[in-house]
């Protein structure tokens, strides 16, 4: 029997929808055309936190690669998928890498596709007086697809994180409300710096590069306050 999808205008139902979406997608920013250093540095970190990576779409980016030296991108897709991940789409190239990338079917991309709603802290902090660290204040929630990144100094978000948002500051992390997305602290190798939270729901919380993800994370330490360090380049989490 055949299913009328038409309607009682005898119009055809829809089948679809089209609507913009947002979404943060990690990066892997190429510095050289070194494939063995690279399956090696890769591999090293995926050992880290291997959920993390596991089908997870990956963005090459291109912007520091240098001029002239050429993108095995058979080699680099090949060994992306190797450790799990799902080469998505590249950016930052000049017209012949983007034509090598289109032709291992990766998408070109710009900025603006990976963090379409930046959110702006607010209020805007003061001048930091010269000797002390910059602080960044953030009292909106962080909503899905939205990235805070506090550059050299600590972020403090008096409200709460929701899952498929990250927050990152080259400093400590303090969030007051419910972290349900993405922490990362101790951006540009800080191994002292801490994550606070109120309410730890999260996806991901990372110290200097030391990751675990939500699956790894024990159940008597979700929804509890805690904060989150590295003993001896170990990341543990502890209650407060």
């Amino acid at each position: 029997m055949a299913v009328n999808s038409r309607s009682s205008t005898g119009e055809a139902s829809p089948a679809f929808e089209l609507k913009a979406a947002g979404f943060t997608l990690p990066v892997i920013r190429l510095l050289n055309g070194n494939m063995e250093v690279l399956a090696e540095q890769i591999g090293a970190k995926v050992e880290q936190a291997p959920d993390f990576f596991r089908n997870t779409p990956v963005v090459i980016d291109l912007g520091a690669f240098p001029d002239g030296t050429e993108v095995e991108f058979p080699l680099l897709v090949g060994l992306l998928r190797g450790y799990g991940m799902i080469p998505f789409g590249v950016r930052g190239g000049n017209k012949a890498q983007n034509v090598a990338a289109e032709a291992m079917e990766l998408a070109i991309l710009g900025d603006a596709y990976l963090r379409p709603t930046k959110a702006a802290p607010e209020p805007a902090p003061e001048t930091p007086r010269r000797g002390l660290p910059t602080f960044t204040l953030v009292t909106r929630p962080v909503r899905s697809g939205q990235e805070i990144y506090a550059a050299g100094g600590d972020l403090s978000v008096v409200a709460s994180v929701s899952s498929g948002a990250e927050v990152a500051a080259d400093g400590n992390i303090h969030i007051y409300g419910c972290l349900r997305g993405r922490a990362l602290a101790g951006n540009r190798g800080n191994a002292d710096a801490r994550i606070f939270c109120q309410d730890l729901q999260a996806e991901l919380v990372s110290v200097a590069g030391h990751y675990r993800v939500a699956e790894n994370i024990p159940a008597d330490l979700r929804g509890v306050p805690v904060q989150v360090f590295l003993d001896q380049k170990v990341l543990r989490i502890e209650r407060i």
